[in-house]
């Protein structure tokens, strides 16, 4: 049977597999649509990792602000992270930082207990749906990286729709769970739905819900 846990180290070999070519000097292109570069956005997926590790992996976590780990831009207008990756590093270096945040939220999700708590701006959540927000950022930001370097980029069906069930309530039909994930994320259209400027997942539990 499939973990939550599983879905986060799985999401993150398919994008090192899928981003491992990418030369040294070939990050520096915008990241798809966004502004960001393509080593931004694949930074940013890690820092994300971490970020919802350090939230669920603590005994007593705030339900009403993130923990006060410090976060900083290196640039006006840049990414506010607090996970940096030296550029001397180069794509391994990049992509291993990724994998050990990824190991982070996986050993934090898996030793936390049901009925634990934590705080997220899109809902307080427990540790499968920290888990689902992990694969979602890793997913469209490999997307994201994927596109601006030229690498051919799907996900496989099962982990899109997982993470989709999780977070992503009240979707339209589509048969495609990547397409669906994509459209729900903001970066295309579907037949009949154009793509969405705004958009936000629910990271609160199942039965939570109203």
């Amino acid at each position: 049977m499939t973990t939550p846990s599983d879905d986060v180290l799985v999401s993150v070999a398919l994008a090192r597999e899928a981003l491992a070519g990418v030369p040294d000097d070939g990050w520096d292109r915008p990241a798809g649509t966004l502004t960001w570069t393509c080593w931004e956005v694949v930074e940013h997926a890690a820092d994300d990792l971490f970020a919802y590790a350090a939230q669920i992996g603590v005994p007593d976590p705030p339900v009403t602000a993130y923990l006060p780990i410090a976060y900083r831009s290196q640039y006006d207008g840049g990414p506010v992270s607090t996970v940096f990756v030296e550029r001397s590093g180069g794509t391994l270096g990049l992509l291993r930082t990724l994998s050990a945040c990824a190991a982070m939220l996986a050993g934090a999700v898996t030793l936390a207990p049901p009925s634990r708590r934590a705080y997220h701006p899109y809902g307080v959540s427990d540790a499968p749906g920290f888990a689902a927000m992990g694969v979602v950022e890793v997913l469209v930001h490999t997307f994201d990286a994927a596109a601006g370097t030229g690498v051919a980029w799907t996900p496989p069906a099962d982990l899109c729709a997982r993470a989709l069930d999780r977070l992503f309530p009240g979707l339209p039909d589509h048969p495609d769970p990547w397409e669906l994930l994509l459209w729900a994320t903001g970066r295309r259209a579907l037949p009949a739905h154009p793509a969405r400027s705004e958009w936000r997942w629910d990271g609160r539990p199942l039965h939570e819900r109203a």
